[in-house]
């Protein structure tokens, strides 16, 4: 900046074009990780290509440098400069205070609409790679046209810009939610709506730092310092509004009441630079007011006019688009159960409130086969709570003595509380809960081994998914587990992840969609197994009866495949052997590949 200052003459212009080619560097590098660095190079090496980056661009500087400090003549060394630069509108102070409340804004806008695009995706991994690329482009865009005006308009009509700016982008808040309640009739493609607002919405924004440096910074020997403390400045609020927003007001708030702050604080902006612009007292009536009933509007029509925006973001517009009986959004995400009982975690189905073996709804076989695989099961580790339901079937099992539950979203604690069916999990003597991450917990508590540990994963290709699946992890879990342990682990039918478990563990088969893998022969005992369910008690109520459930026990222990997946070769037990087999070329998953996170969404895995 203080070198493009003592060229121009014009802060403004300098910090605008500056931040334009930065910023649009950081949205093309989201782009690059989205289509080209993760997918088909992967983690460590998309580090490496940062890395040489960022050499690159040092010794680019120093180059640079050298070549300008030769080729400066003495005389040109020498120049005084020939006028004193105007003085700036605005005190360094006011400045840097709108500079902290409009990063704390900017950054909290990034939370708010990663959040509600993660939602509608169904928390892929590319919705915030490709939210921050249009946050990021939107941003610079503004950047740059707002250093163009500081350069070609005179102070005053530059001060007009950005206060209108700032208005549009509010006008726009207002509008968000909203529109995408509104749209369900475009389906998928009210991504794409909302991709479009948050570029337009941050190009509006990405107009005030340019003209806030313009408005209070003198092209004087000391733009360069000042302009680093104005920065400084921003990026202080812009780590507020992640932590404050991300941390603190998603815990207490819905999406719809944090989209509704977010314009009443950027319109708090608004009134502070109206205030403090030396404009016509008419222009800051009428613009002070245009933002007051922004804020009334915002206040009043955002919680109206998107009411179900959550459903339609769930379904689209599809035709089982109904209402949602219970909601829980906090900082780990959005929880939502319809009256059925199905539970969705952030955009995605999580499973349902159901432990009824003879009328399975939600493969509630796979907790209760514990015993078919192990014959003592007493300390279970279970990453993933979820409904509950799985961690109501095996804490009933009579083999198992404690079970250990790591949920890193606390809501789902309490939905289980309201549901009959499994709230009594939560004061079941045998079970703790604790809120972690499974990972990290397994990490931190080298001293735990269990005999079985079962995650009931959610979808292979959703973003971080990878760290319960990955090679890596397995053999974490691999020193977890006492002689002849057992790993029982979802692997919603992904041929890599069936694969990587064959290849870590010796031992292992897939059993339905689950992957059972143990380092000792696995003792398959269909005898025990019916000798396990008909001892079954949840609540005090027997599961089996005699006289009415022989059949279906029957059934069950047989796993009996319908005429219909048996045709299409459908196999309930497959061993490890016959899957290598199949999954022939494939590549196993890795923490540095990441799995199909950045590949599903391209159709590549």
């Amino acid at each position: 900046v203080s070198h493009l200052v003592q060229r121009s003459g014009n802060v403004g212009s300098a910090v605008g074009l500056l931040y334009y080619v930065n910023t649009l560097g950081a949205g093309a590098a989201c782009i690059a990780c989205t289509l080209l660095l993760f997918p088909f190079v992967g983690m460590q090496r998309a580090v490496y290509i940062a890395a040489a980056i960022n050499a690159a661009v040092a010794a680019g500087a120093l180059i640079a440098y050298r070549r300008e400090r030769f080729d400066l003549t003495e005389t040109e060394k020498a120049s005084p400069a020939t006028h004193a630069p105007a003085p700036p509108p605005l005190g360094l102070a006011a400045v840097l205070l709108l500079a902290a409340l409009s990063g704390f804004v900017a950054l909290s806008y990034e939370i708010f609409f990663f959040r509600t695009v993660s939602y509608a995706a169904g928390s892929s991994a590319t919705s915030f790679a490709l939210t921050l690329a249009a946050l990021l482009i939107g941003l610079a865009s503004g950047a740059r046209q707002a250093g163009q005006n500081c350069a070609s308009l005179p102070r005053e009509q530059s001060m007009q810009r950005a206060v209108n700016a700032l208005l549009w982008a509010s006008a726009l808040g207002v509008l968000f939610l909203p529109l995408l309640d509104h749209l369900a009739w475009i389906g998928s493609g009210v991504a794409g709506v909302a991709f479009l607002l948050v570029y337009l919405i941050a190009r509006f924004w990405g107009s005030l730092l340019p003209n806030l440096a313009e408005f209070g910074i003198a092209a004087d020997n000391r733009a360069g310092m000042r302009t680093a403390l104005l920065y400084l400045a921003n990026i202080v609020g812009s780590a507020a509004g992640s932590v404050l927003t991300g941390f603190v007001l998603m815990d207490h708030l819905g999406l719809v009441a944090i989209g509704t702050g977010l314009v009443v604080a950027g319109l708090i902006c608004v009134a502070l630079l109206v205030n403090r612009l030396p404009i016509a007292r008419w222009e800051k009536i009428a613009r002070g007011s245009l933002a007051a009933a922004l804020a009334v509007l915002a206040l009043l029509a955002i919680p109206r006019w998107s009411e179900n925006v959550l459903e339609v973001l769930q379904w689209k517009g599809g035709p089982e688009t109904r209402r949602f009986a219970q909601v829980v959004e906090n900082r780990s995400g959005i929880i939502t159960v319809t009256d059925d009982g199905t539970v969705y975690g952030s955009g995605m189905f999580d499973g349902r409130f159901n432990t009824d073996l003879w009328h399975d709804t939600n493969g509630i076989v796979r907790p209760y086969a514990l015993s078919l695989f192990h014959p003592a099961p007493r300390d279970v580790l279970m990453i993933g709570l979820s409904s509950g339901s799985w961690a109501q079937v095996i804490a009933a099992n009579p083999e198992v003595a404690s079970l250990t539950v790591i949920e890193i979203n606390p809501g789902y604690l309490e939905l289980i509380a309201q549901a009959p069916e499994v709230a009594s999990v939560l004061t079941n003597p045998k079970v703790t809960i604790v809120t972690d991450d499974g990972r990290r917990w397994l990490r931190a508590n080298p001293g735990r081994h269990f005999d079985a540990i079962v995650s009931n994963t959610t979808w292979h290709f959703r973003a971080n998914t990878t760290n319960l699946l990955s090679a890596e992890f397995l053999d974490l879990v691999k020193r977890r587990l006492n002689a002849g342990g057992i790993f029982f682990y979802n692997t919603t039918g992904s041929a890599r992840v069936q694969r990587t478990g064959c290849v870590a563990f010796p031992y292992g088969a897939r059993f339905t969609n689950h992957m059972l893998v143990s380092e000792s022969p696995i003792a398959w005992d269909f005898a025990r197994w019916r000798r396990v369910l008909e001892s079954y008690r949840i609540d005090g109520g027997a599961l089996f009866d005699p006289r009415r459930d022989q059949a279906s026990l029957d059934r069950v222990v047989s796993l009996e495949v319908p005429a219909s997946a048996a045709r299409s070769g459908y196999r309930p037990i497959e061993p490890c052997p016959d899957i290598l087999a199949r999954t022939a070329g494939k590549s196993p998953v890795t923490d540095d590949n990441m799995g199909s996170e950045w590949l599903t969404s391209f159709g590549l895995d």
